[in-house]
């Protein structure tokens, strides 16, 4: 991808910061600080946003981990999901914030919310994401809580990658 092409900044780390932190309060208002959530992460691409995320959040927390691909080492969903790790510990009667990086198609996200409904019996199971590419969309998920909203430009960084690179970069960047 990078081959002849050079990486601009979409947005910055202080943009993204005060952004996060922005989501976080969103989150606090909707949940309330007295009641426990429990956070899972979508691995590899969100880690970055969940943890600046759960740092701004005020209730009991605990944190989860789940690892799903639709992409491998492409820029588009493959049309199938890979579940290489959905151990979750029980969440019958929890309320429960989904954290992933970016939703596009929605493929991923509606199998992971389906299985957090139906197999662990959550109580109450929303959804938030750092960027929404509505343009992509292909199944009847939206997100709870968003970030930002983002074209159809292909983006790296803040945890996001093209063939597993980029992920550290504290901003989010694009090729041109």
């Amino acid at each position: 991808m990078s081959d002849n092409k050079e990486l601009k900044v979409l947005i910055g780390e202080s943009e993204l910061a005060k952004r996060i932190k922005e989501l976080g309060e969103e989150i606090n208002a909707h949940y309330g600080i007295e009641n426990e959530l429990t956070i899972v992460c979508v691995l590899k691409g969100a880690v970055m946003f969940f943890c600046e995320l759960a740092k701004h959040l005020k209730m009991p927390v605990k944190m989860e981990f789940v690892s799903l691909s639709s992409y491998g080492d492409a820029q588009k969903s493959s049309g199938k999901v890979s579940a290489l790790n959905l151990s979750l510990p029980p969440l019958e009667g929890k309320n429960v914030l989904v954290v992933e990086d970016i939703m596009d198609t929605g493929l991923t996200l509606n199998f992971l919310l389906d299985f957090i409904r139906s197999k662990c019996k959550a109580k109450d199971v929303k959804l938030a994401v750092m960027f929404d590419k509505k343009c992509a969309r292909k199944y009847p998920v939206k997100p709870d809580f968003s970030a930002y909203d983002v074209g159809d430009k292909f983006i790296v960084g803040f945890g996001l990658d093209y063939c597993e690179l980029h992920r550290n970069l504290p901003y989010i960047g694009y090729y041109e």
